[in-house]
């Protein structure tokens, strides 16, 4: 591990769950390490109608570092009634709202019919597209249908992440052909597969200009001592970031992990980890409009 000064990077994380029940006891001490560790900004996943009303009142507690996402998730979209889009529509003016979603197709799980969950994610795009919103997506298993609906949008979609992408090289490039951005998590420590992440970042194929970063907290923890992690890429993890690291587990993930994820997606890239968080966090800026 190599040694830095503390907070080594400005981060943000645009994508952390931090409504779960895992965060109701000590919110203010998950918001404290995290600033701890360099994240300038969270973004709070809505999934739904009063999940993202949740989220709304979770940002109001410290404006400026906490936003949020207002829409309607894939697994979610059975419940769309006539009154959610009105619902999503006024948490979407609040000031502190930055993205639609997380919407999307999810096709591994099918907790939605499939035709429903096409219907409401189209919903959601015109809705995006109508008020000039960047999109938050979710997609598992649903890359063509999921390419086929977006495309209807071009030129007038608003800018958009595949937020924790999981898909393979070919999935990533068409989505870059589309102008999307790619989110990456914790879950690049494990993803081992010939033409899937790690392989698109050593390639270049999926490149850091396009990336932002998030932890989808209490989800996707990164294991930076696992056996088969390469040598190099543990060699990368700086003690400041693993110290930080410390405070997640495959039971809670937290945000202060995000510098760890940030150095993993450096090593395989061959970039500097610096380098990496000033062009995600850039990016998390401009794509959503932070200050």
């Amino acid at each position: 591990m190599k040694r830095g000064s503390m907070a080594l990077y400005e981060l943000v994380d645009i994508g952390a769950n931090l409504t779960h029940f895992s965060y109701k006891n000590d919110l203010n001490e998950v918001l404290n390490r995290a600033k701890q560790a360099g994240l300038s900004k969270i973004m709070l996943t809505g999934t739904n109608e009063k999940g993202s009303n949740e989220c709304k009142e979770m940002a109001e507690l410290d404006p400026g570092f906490l936003y949020f996402t207002a829409g309607v998730h894939p697994h979610d979209a059975k419940g769309w009634n006539e009154g959610t889009l009105d619902a999503i529509r006024k948490l979407i003016d609040h000031p502190s709202c930055v993205a639609v979603g997380e919407c999307g197709l999810d096709y591994n799980r099918n907790f939605s019919p499939q035709d429903v969950q096409r219907e409401v994610f189209e919903k959601q795009i015109e809705l995006a597209v109508s008020l000039k919103k960047p999109l938050f997506i979710h997609e598992r298993d649903a890359h063509d249908d999921m390419v086929a609906i977006l495309s209807k949008f071009i030129p007038n979609l608003p800018p958009a992440v595949i937020h924790c992408f999981t898909g393979k090289i070919t999935e990533a490039k068409k989505y870059l052909e589309l102008g999307l951005y790619i989110g990456l998590t914790g879950f690049l420590w494990k993803d081992r597969s010939e033409d899937g992440v790690q392989a698109g970042l050593r390639s270049g194929e999926i490149p850091i200009e396009k990336l932002l970063v998030e932890t989808d907290a209490p989800y996707m923890y990164p294991k930076i001592n696992d056996k088969k992690l390469p040598k190099q890429v543990k060699e990368a993890i700086t003690i400041e970031s693993a110290i930080s690291h410390k405070f997640s587990s495959f039971n809670r993930n937290e945000p202060c992990s995000l510098p760890v994820i940030c150095e993993i997606i450096a090593a395989f890239a061959d970039k500097d980890p610096a380098e990496v968080a000033r062009i995600t966090t850039e990016n998390a800026k401009r794509v959503y409009d932070l200050n």
